[in-house]
């Protein structure tokens, strides 16, 4: 019973092959036939080579959310040249809800305004870079996923740093209220006011007012390799004395992973507004710096991912089993034409000629019938 069993078990498996095997005998091979094969290999073998590729590639998924942490404070980190002796000038923020931050974390440095050839090329590139950024969105992921960081050269100080020094160098970093505010470099060192702030500017003569300056680097939050910021590298020169100078910033939280860097910094996009101060002409105004930021309550998440595995085998499965049965079915296609166009030649070589000689044609043309007559 149990080999009944077995072979009844069998036989119902054989029924079921959707893969039967031809005798060797009644199969053919033809030189066609295996350069058609031998074409065939070759394309699924480079296909899936550049498949492969695809699937070690990786981009960038964004998604968005609400950011629903306020109660954090928020990190900017400054770098700016001002073309102004440093006793000149005082920079602080004062937010929306009109509190004066402690600027304790900023250093005022006596530097040369002029770059050195090494730093100019620096500012260049890091210049080209915010161009190609405006056009090509993409090489952002490209720079996210490369996780690029660098630094700009060293400033050097010259031996006579009494004379030579005359622009000031305001770096370091404050931590704010996750509120709107605005961080501004003016006239004067910064002073408590019972009604906000104020700036001692009345001991400064006006002549000596020269806000022509330059962002080396201006972010918010932790800074991580891979983001440059859109302000990083600007140089502003103004010809005039009293001259204002805008910034109108939105940051945008953002957290970020990848496979080599995972955190949680803000990115931000600025406008740009710049005007003379002239109260005999109605603009009126403080000459200086302004950067007025606002905060934005969306949080971009950006994600690295790449083509999961089990997609990447049905794709090769695809390709595989597409040529296979294409070239198959081409190559069965142009054997039975070319079976056609050989039967038709043959048939036109064997066809016998209907086809009349010429002088029969002529006789028969001028010969009169004669019938029999009767006697």
């Amino acid at each position: 019973m149990r080999r009944l069993t077995r072979k009844k078990a069998l036989t119902l498996v054989k029924e079921l092959d959707a893969f039967p095997k031809v005798p060797e005998s009644y199969v053919e091979s033809t030189a066609s036939g295996g350069t058609v094969s031998l074409i065939a290999f070759t394309v699924m073998a480079v296909l899936a080579f550049l498949e492969f590729f695809v699937y070690r590639n990786t981009w960038m998924k964004y998604e968005y959310e609400v950011d629903k942490d306020f109660s954090s404070k928020l990190k900017i980190n400054v770098d700016i040249t001002v073309a102004m002796r440093c006793q000149y000038i005082g920079a602080d923020v004062l937010d929306l809800a009109e509190t004066m931050v402690a600027s304790d974390g900023l250093k005022y440095e006596s530097v040369n305004f002029e770059l050195s050839p090494q730093q100019r090329l620096w500012q260049m590139t890091l210049l080209h870079i915010q161009e190609r950024l405006r056009v090509e969105h993409s090489l952002q992921d490209l720079l996210f996923k490369a996780a690029i960081k660098g630094s700009p050269p060293a400033q050097t100080q010259s031996e006579d740093s009494s004379t030579s020094l005359s622009a000031c160098r305001i770096h370091g970093h404050l931590y704010v209220n996750k509120v709107a505010g605005n961080f501004h470099i003016t006239v004067g060192k910064s002073i408590p006011h019972p009604r906000g702030h104020a700036h001692l500017a009345a001991l400064v003569s006006h002549d000596s007012f020269n806000f022509s300056h330059r962002i080396d680097h201006l972010s918010f939050g932790e800074a991580i390799p891979g983001i440059i910021s859109p302000l990083d590298g600007t140089e502003k020169v103004s010809a005039d004395s009293n001259h204002m100078f805008q910034y109108f910033i939105t940051i945008v939280p953002t957290k970020l992973n990848t496979y080599k860097v995972s955190a949680e910094t803000h990115q931000y996009s600025v406008t740009e507004q710049e005007r003379v101060i002239n109260h005999a002409a109605g603009s009126h105004g403080v000459s200086g710096i302004f950067m007025k930021y606002d905060i934005s309550s969306l949080m971009v998440k950006v994600t690295e991912t790449h083509m999961p595995l089990w997609q990447f085998l049905i794709r090769l499965c695809g390709i595989i089993g597409g040529i296979f049965s294409t070239t198959g079915m081409i190559h069965s296609l142009v054997g039975f034409l070319v079976d056609v166009i050989c039967c038709r030649f043959q048939m036109g070589i064997y066809k016998p000629l209907n086809k009349t000689p010429p002088d029969v044609q002529e006789n028969s043309g001028n010969s009169e019938t004669l019938l029999p007559t009767e006697n």
